[in-house]
């Protein structure tokens, strides 16, 4: 397999238009994917929040100056594990912006990976630069929620770098970036968790703020009340995160006692605390 195969643009230096946002499958197997999830893996989960070891930009001669631009478009990293059931997509959006991502790509290899594929194609809301990557040590789909939260982190630190306007659009920018958001975003408020119920798994969605460590964090929880948790999607938007799992316990959906018990468990884990210590 060729370690990466890059089709940004056309021969003519125009980009393509996006066929949609999330790529399918090659011939249409879309809906085929969701027979194959692969399992993340809830083991060894010691990743805490704020020390994700991110490999950095190598260059800040590449920043692009953007100072004149009064209206920053908000900075979105999606990473999809449904579409294609062999390589894990990552999607980048900042409106019209971020051009070439060879330095991101090359950070991306740094932590042991392989990026098969990378396009770039443009609608109504900017530019989706699109990656499918492997495991460079096994040739599969990334599995491991470390390994995708170091992804996710390395992405946006690049974005950081290359990009500092977008730091005060990112919940992000308060640790990584040159400027923290202007405004926090109330926990309680944006916190939403909702599952749903098929014929052989339910699909929990969960909105709230966005951190460092926030995706494996979730599947540490989920993973602790011995409910098992398969690939899904998982949204960086501005402030918050999106997250898309699969779950099931014992190969079915979740009864109605353990979906309370989840979404119990989550609201309180991710709830600002509002009584201090010392109080006590």
């Amino acid at each position: 397999m060729a370690e990466m195969a890059v089709t940004v643009a056309a021969a003519n230096g125009t980009l393509r238009t996006c066929s949609g946002v999330s790529p399918t499958a090659p011939g249409g197997r879309r809906a085929a994917v969701l027979g194959r999830w692969r399992a993340l893996a809830p083991a060894n989960l010691r990743l805490s929040s704020p020390a994700v070891r991110v490999p950095r930009a190598t260059s800040a001669a590449a920043v692009e100056d953007w100072s004149n631009t009064d209206i920053v478009p908000i900075p979105k990293v999606i990473i999809d594990q449904d579409s294609d059931p062999d390589a894990t997509i990552v999607e980048i959006t900042l409106g019209d912006r971020l051009g070439e991502l060879l330095d991101t790509m090359n950070a991306l290899k740094n932590l042991g990976l392989n990026v098969v594929k990378a396009s770039v194609c443009l609608d109504s809301t900017g530019k989706h630069n699109k990656f499918s990557i492997t495991k460079a040590s096994t040739g599969r789909k990334i599995d491991d929620p470390e390994l995708l939260e170091a992804i996710r982190l390395t992405i946006i630190n690049n974005m950081l770098v290359y990009h500092p306007e977008s730091s005060s659009q990112l919940a992000m920018g308060a640790t990584f970036g040159p400027e923290a958001p202007t405004e926090e975003v109330d926990v309680d408020i944006a916190t939403h968790i909702d599952i749903y119920d098929g014929p052989e798994r339910s699909l929990l969605v969960v909105e709230t703020a966005d951190r460092p460590g926030l995706l494996v964090d979730l599947v540490k929880i989920i993973s602790d009340i011995n409910i098992n948790v398969q690939s899904g999607e998982f949204d960086t938007e501005g402030l918050l995160a999106k997250a898309k799992f699969h779950v099931s316990y014992r190969g079915k959906p979740l009864m109605e006692a353990l979906k309370q018990v989840l979404s119990n468990s989550l609201r309180y884990f991710l709830r600002r605390p509002t009584t201090e210590d010392a109080s006590f």
